[in-house]
């Protein structure tokens, strides 16, 4: 083992023993604190032992070279289920529904704004006095 330090290096049979540790039902965070080691370094081997094998767990951090690999994105049913498909729809009726109450409740002042006035016996707008005879 290196000595302690920010940028430490495992030997690869040290690693994988960390690993069948966790493998076989050990926790995570017990065999991380026996090692010295933070629980993430513990999970960021198991990752790369699972997609690489045993070279995974002797890369160097950082982007790799060559082109990047990206992932299809994904279409929005394969992400969601249909009772998730029907919340986000029901919320987007309720917000348009909220809007249009906005919209009602306005219209509903302004036109009790414009009939008060001519319950009142006045003229609703300073137009209506000057078409006066």
């Amino acid at each position: 083992m290196a000595a302690r330090g920010k940028n430490r290096q495992f030997p690869t049979a040290y690693k994988l023993k960390a690993i069948k540790r966790v493998e076989r039902g050990e926790g995570v965070l017990p065999v991380a604190r026996e090692l010295g080691i933070s629980r993430k370094i513990v999970h960021d081997w198991i990752k790369a032992w699972k997609a690489h094998g045993p070279e995974g767990l002797n890369r160097k951090p950082g982007p790799k070279p060559g082109a990047r690999k990206l992932k299809p994105l994904a279409t929005y049913d394969d992400k969601r289920s249909a009772l998730t498909r029907a919340n986000a729809r029901i919320a987007e009726l309720e917000r348009l529904v909220g809007r249009q109450q906005m919209d009602i409740d306005f219209f509903r002042k302004a036109l009790r704004a414009l009939e008060r006035p001519a319950a009142q016996g006045k003229p609703a707008s300073a137009s209506s006095k000057s078409s006066k005879p």
